[in-house]
């Protein structure tokens, strides 16, 4: 373990603990939708609308310095191409931090395009894409997002699908000074999302709705230049030095094997100058 890791999570562990939360009406604001966006049955749900006329979209109340995020979603269903909905963290400023699930729509009976990318210092550009092995309309399925000093873990339904370590000793810029706040919203992006914008959205489908629920955040709050941690389980300990076991390795070996559509680490045309590092680094 390197002496600023240590250090970093020495402080972090000493650090007070307070019970994490699920209640949309105490965790969430909705932002943006002139009343698209709902918070219903006590806060336990919350659901985004998109419409010919607009959006919607809400953030968490808190921003946070490491994590792991939870989400329950229910995408769009139907033909829903053209819509994106986006789950994801971001902190402030023009050289921002950013962790991204975005579920590009789809025709219906065509799968939904699940796009990951990790921007540090407002630069992003590491793009991976995959197709899903199961229906994410049909019912809630569980979007995770694991963020602590050493690596970023994207799963679903606890199944790891891509994983972005912190490789700054070759180099690579990884996002862990600045604080981010969980953001989500639904709007049109027919001019990109679906094949390039190949095809529009079919406003005769609307309105379209994203459901949410059982949002938990066991992390690192950050507040006055101050962090607490939060953690159901009494202790961060766990995701803050959580890492992949070789059955979780083998489960992102499959998912990346049989359901990954696009990788920038494989795109030599993108890259003509080679590859980034952390594509070549192992």
């Amino acid at each position: 373990m390197s002496s600023s890791f240590g250090l970093l999570l020495s402080v972090l562990i000493g650090l007070v603990l307070v019970a994490s939360a699920a209640n949309f009406k105490q965790d969430i604001d909705v932002t943006w939708g002139n009343g698209r966006g709902k918070i219903l049955e006590n806060g336990q749900l919350l659901t985004l609308t998109l419409d010919r006329f607009s959006g919607s979209g809400f953030q968490s109340k808190n921003e946070y310095l490491f994590g792991k995020i939870d989400m329950n979603m229910k995408l769009v269903p139907g033909n829903s191409a053209g819509t994106v909905t986006t789950y994801y963290l971001r902190s402030q400023g023009s050289t921002w931090d950013e962790i991204d699930f975005e579920f590009l729509g789809n025709l219906s009976g065509e799968p939904y395009t699940v796009h990951t990318n990790v921007y540090c210092g407002g630069k992003g550009d590491r793009e991976q894409q995959f197709h899903l092995w199961f229906d994410p309309t049909k019912d809630f399925h569980t979007y995770s997002l694991l963020w602590n000093p050493r690596r970023i873990i994207f799963s679903i339904d606890g199944t790891p699908i891509r994983e972005f370590k912190n490789l700054e000793s070759f180099g690579v810029p990884f996002p862990k000074r600045q604080p981010m706040r969980v953001y989500s919203s639904l709007w049109n992006a027919d001019d990109w999302a679906t094949r390039g914008g190949l095809i529009k959205t079919d406003w005769s489908k609307a309105p379209f709705t994203a459901s949410y629920r059982n949002y938990k955040a066991d992390a690192c709050v950050w507040s006055a230049g101050k962090s607490s941690c939060s953690s159901s389980s009494g202790s961060p300990s766990s995701w803050l030095l959580q890492e992949l076991d070789i059955g979780s390795q083998q489960r992102l070996r499959w998912v990346q094997k049989n359901y990954m559509i696009y990788n920038y680490c494989t795109d030599t045309n993108r890259f003509p100058q080679g590859l980034p590092k952390e594509c070549t680094v192992r």
